[in-house]
């Protein structure tokens, strides 16, 4: 049987609901320069809107040191 790659899935995610909206520029990189210019004037809205778009990227995160963690244990074995 045919399966996926693990990181298929968290990549995917990272680059469609991690990025949207793509025009002007991606929602997740503005709030990021909006919090590293200080976050002033951030509601609470923008707060989860921020985890919401930053949640693929964590995942993918998560997925890819798995990955690499099983493969060292299975090359240490």
């Amino acid at each position: 049987m045919l399966t996926a790659h693990p990181l298929f899935a968290p990549a995917l995610a990272s680059l469609t609901l991690g990025l949207a909206p793509f025009a002007p520029e991606p929602h997740l990189w503005g709030k990021l320069l909006w919090v590293a210019g200080g976050a002033v004037g951030m509601q609470a809205m923008d707060w989860f809107d921020l985890a919401m778009h930053g949640a693929p990227w964590l995942w993918l995160l998560y997925a890819a040191g798995r990955l690499v963690l099983k493969r060292r244990v299975a090359k240490a074995a």
